[in-house]
């Protein structure tokens, strides 16, 4: 599991994306999201605005799981 850590109260789903390096820029956001199962907790979401806080856990098949710290 893949720690990727945070110095604000939170960042998106896009940004964390980006920031984990599964894609290259923030742009690719929406396209990835709409061809890859990302789930967040245990639930499956595709919103790009999604708020991830610390302690949140993401896992993206292909790609590995990751926790917010």
């Amino acid at each position: 599991m893949t720690e990727i850590k945070i110095d604000t109260e939170y960042i998106t789903l896009g940004q964390f994306l980006k920031v984990s390096e599964v894609i290259q820029s923030g742009g690719m956001a929406k396209w990835f999201l709409s061809e890859y199962e990302v789930f967040v907790n245990g639930e499956q979401d595709q919103r790009r605005g999604r708020k991830l806080r610390t302690g949140d856990r993401i896992q993206i098949e292909s790609f590995g799981s990751f926790t917010i710290v």
